[in-house]
């Protein structure tokens, strides 16, 4: 499939959109705004060990935030919020919405470990889980305005962020901390879909 594609593009006159349905779309989409998440060139990896990027949520409304699998605190009650906001959104945009995890672990949290969160959690597909490489994570953190340093024992001290995104991955709301402001994330998320 793709020596048929280079070979198509190879020819005079076809273009990459012209030979690829999917490089068609995206020549078709309208281009991102500078304060678009999307914008960054990362590549993750799910939990179910497929490359990922960001764009790929594009259309979308997005819960989005940082954690790692072997916390045992703040982390668990951040995926309970969202799962709870999730539950809680009209079923039209539960259905549209992603729910994005991206670990701060880049050594411990493989895609292994991320199958077996989601597994021990009850997640279904539209959660994301990513792993990424360490400078992938710190642009991504930098951009979303967490903070987060590992410790002396491997584990980590971060913000407790949940981020909504609109579909063209622009920041909408943030939650901070680790009580209330549920409702407010969910008219965002309501807000989001309906742009």
């Amino acid at each position: 499939m793709l020596l048929l594609f280079a070979l198509l593009v190879a020819l005079p006159g076809v273009r990459a959109a012209d030979a690829c349905p999917c490089c068609a779309a995206a020549a078709a989409a309208p281009t991102l705004s500078n304060r678009s998440v999307y914008q960054l060139d990362a590549s993750w990896t799910t939990d179910a060990g497929r490359p990922f990027q960001l764009a790929e949520l594009r259309g979308r409304p997005v819960v989005l935030a940082m954690f790692f699998t072997s916390c045992g605190y703040a982390c668990p009650r951040i995926v309970a919020d969202m799962t709870r906001l999730q539950q809680n959104l009209p079923a039209a945009v539960r259905d549209q919405a992603r729910f994005v995890l991206v670990s701060f672990d880049d050594q411990r949290d493989t895609v292994a470990a991320l199958q077996a969160y989601r597994e021990a959690h009850g997640l279904n597909a539209s959660w994301v889980l990513l792993h990424g490489a360490p400078g992938d994570i710190r642009e991504l953190a930098a951009v979303l305005g967490v903070k987060y340093k590992r410790d002396a024992a491997g584990m980590f001290e971060h913000s407790n962020l949940i981020t909504v995104l609109n579909p063209e991955g622009e920041i909408v709301h943030q939650r901070a901390g680790l009580e209330g402001g549920l409702a407010e994330a969910g008219r965002a998320v309501v807000a989001a879909n309906a742009r």
